[in-house]
């Protein structure tokens, strides 16, 4: 089975990295997949964000990291992925999550959707309060990898 684990990973946090960790055993080809959306405005370029999951996962060896845009389902035909693997973390991500894997099925319905249920020690865990967190002044030592957090301070400015 070839899966695609789709994200912003704007920064990667370890709940990515549980995920992708997870993911990879269970599957023979694992493409996560940085998704490159004009619309957003993102803190981190795509590649510096493949840059970072190249450091953090790239030692996995049945993992590849690419970037992407357009539609997901489009991207998994093109890349001969049968699987997209989604992370959830509450019960608020699955209607979401849901609705997405049900359009997708629509789409194209050789691809199907797997939900990852987050390790409860990441439950809490976005992108988006990593760098809050980290703009405020503080510490996302237990978010991210060094090499990430890093990143996110030369960004930030601290």
């Amino acid at each position: 089975m070839i899966a695609i684990y789709p994200g912003t990973f704007d920064p990667a946090t370890y709940g990515h990295i549980d995920i992708i960790m997870r993911a990879s055993k269970v599957v023979d080809k694992l493409i996560v997949a940085v998704l490159n959306n004009s619309a957003k405005q993102p803190m981190f370029t795509v590649d510096e964000r493949l840059q970072m999951l190249n450091e953090t996962c790239g030692d996995i060896s049945n993992i590849e990291i690419t970037a992407f845009s357009g539609l997901l389902i489009e991207f998994a035909k093109h890349s001969g992925a049968n699987a997209i693997i989604r992370g959830l973390r509450a019960v608020s991500d699955f209607e979401y999550e849901f609705q997405m894997a049900l359009t997708n099925k629509i789409l194209n319905e050789e691809v199907e959707t797997l939900f990852i249920s987050t390790s409860a020690r990441y439950a809490y865990l976005s992108s988006s309060i990593v760098k809050e967190v980290a703009a405020l002044g503080g510490c996302v030592e237990s978010m991210v990898p060094a090499v990430i957090g890093d990143r996110l301070l030369q960004k930030i400015g601290k």
